[in-house]
């Protein structure tokens, strides 16, 4: 599965001019599951992630390749404990899965089920005093910390291995790099663009598992399959399984 490769090659230019900190995964470190959706009152947060109109933005890249050869959470700009008041925030996860292709060709519908069951960790993943409000029309994902959660030492190592740990629960999932993005020159407008892509990629390949038409002259997502090498042979692909 390559449809996210280069999106992936770009992140490295994304998320600031500084080094990020670097952690590996340790379940023992997750932070706590509140174990479902929680309400942190403006009263009772120390700051948001994204507040005051600032970015705020979410996305997962999917691959088969060995852009990610471990388990990691990379922090790029102020950790938790340093930030005092609302700031610009991006997360975005790399996962590397198993290999699904099938004989010849990828099955069409393999990958999109992976991408989605992929998609849907980010709805299952609630660190206590860490409140996510996302959108997936935006694809913002902002988030209220509260006061109490800053006192007891919240981190992004801590929440990254939290979701690191849902994500691992998915027999495809190979490896995972959470990256959170808090710095002041991060290109935040051109993570939000290539979230969109994703976005089309992923609608586009439920529509080639629908069954839509081959002749590419009359389809409405014609420009996303010539801007995203594969697209267009898994379409193929599947029409040839169809006959």
């Amino acid at each position: 599965m390559e449809l996210f490769d280069p999106l992936i090659g770009k992140v490295n230019n994304l998320v600031g001019s500084a080094a990020p900190v670097k952690y590996p995964y340790d379940p023992d470190r997750a932070w706590e599951d509140a174990g479902g959706n929680q309400l942190v009152m403006m009263r009772e947060s120390a700051y948001e992630l994204g507040g005051d109109n600032k970015p705020a933005v979410n996305y997962a890249c999917v691959s088969s390749g060995d852009y990610v050869d471990r388990d990691e959470i990379w922090v790029y700009g102020r950790d938790l404990n340093r930030i005092k008041s609302s700031t610009p925030f991006a997360r975005i996860v790399l996962v590397r899965v198993a290999d699904l292709e099938g004989e010849g060709e990828e099955d069409t519908e393999p990958v999109f089920r992976a991408i989605q069951d992929i998609d849907f960790v980010k709805y299952h993943v609630y660190p206590k005093g860490y409140m996510i409000r996302a959108s997936a029309d935006s694809h913002r994902e902002q988030v209220r910390v509260s006061k109490e959660a800053v006192h007891k030492g919240i981190s992004f190592e801590q929440v990254g291995n939290l979701y690191i740990k849902e994500y691992k629960k998915d027999p495809n999932v190979l490896s995972v790099r959470v990256i959170f993005v808090t710095a002041d020159d991060a290109d935040y407008a051109e993570m939000k663009k290539d979230a969109r892509m994703i976005r089309d990629i992923t609608r586009t390949l439920s529509k080639i598992i629908e069954g839509m038409a081959t002749d590419c002259r009359s389809c409405g997502l014609k420009e996303i399959c010539d801007e995203v090498e594969g697209l267009r042979e898994l379409h193929f692909g599947k029409q040839k399984k169809l006959k």
